[in-house]
């Protein structure tokens, strides 16, 4: 756990469909395309991975000259793609923008993000495809983010970080049974680690019973108190009946 992240330092196709990253086999035919692809970056991209910017979720009437007027203000950029459709010329709805200066890409990562261009909240992040080793795009089944309604959601990006895994307790999860089957000193170990799941187990349950008693115990007073209060009543009127 000391080695945990939100973000993905390297791209593995498994943990990316996990939300915690922690899935030991695919949960569904995407994974399995993107674990078997076997994808290299395009290498007619020029430009310095590191100083470029991914920008998705554009409006489809967005053009170059809007984005540069845009992302400028954070910056000196060096080139800017808009990518279209080969066919057809229109927008795919994202970009990729350079920028001459480290700290450039850095202050427009931070401040653009969820920027509304044309009516449309973009997301920034820097650019995976060279900049991230393994990286596998959405076609193949990787890639990062996505929707709940596209049933292919990718974790460990800005988008969708990883959730921190919930820890069970000290020792791995699979001594919680007592071990058993691992040799003399192991199988003692493991056996040792059963007995203090079961005192930690017992100390919750007598935890609770001890509560429950004690609400309980409250009730209790409370309704004795409610009693006494429904007889004095009763006594008050049976009186005021008697005197008149």
């Amino acid at each position: 756990m000391a080695d945990w992240s939100p973000i993905a330092k390297v791209y593995d196709s498994l943990k990316a469909g996990s939300i915690d990253g922690t899935d030991v086999e695919p949960h569904d035919r995407a994974v399995w395309r993107a674990m078997s692809a076997r994808y290299k970056p395009n290498k007619g991209v020029v430009g310095d991975p590191h100083l470029t910017l991914f920008v998705y979720r554009l409006n489809p009437l967005t053009t170059e000259d809007k984005l540069h007027q845009m992302f400028s203000k954070y910056g000196d950029i060096q080139r800017l793609r808009l990518v279209r459709d080969i066919v057809t010329g229109f927008s795919k709805g994202y970009a990729f923008i350079e920028y001459k200066e480290e700290r450039s890409v850095v202050r427009a990562r931070r401040d653009a993000n969820k920027l509304v261009v044309d009516q449309h909240e973009v997301f920034v992040d820097f650019e995976q495809e060279r900049a991230l080793k393994g990286w596998v795009p959405r076609r193949l089944g990787g890639g990062q983010g996505g929707k709940k309604e596209s049933g292919q959601l990718r974790f460990g990006g800005r988008d969708r970080p990883f959730r921190k895994p919930i820890n069970l307790g000290v020792g791995p999860v699979q001594d919680r049974g007592g071990g058993g089957g691992g040799g003399g000193g192991g199988g003692g170990g493991g056996g040792g680690g059963g007995r203090e799941w079961d005192r930690q187990g017992t100390r919750d349950r007598e935890d609770r019973d001890r509560h429950r008693e004690a609400e309980w115990g409250s009730r209790g007073r409370r309704d004795d108190r409610d009693r006494e209060r429904d007889d004095r009543r009763q006594g008050d009127r049976s009186r005021y009946r008697d005197r008149r």
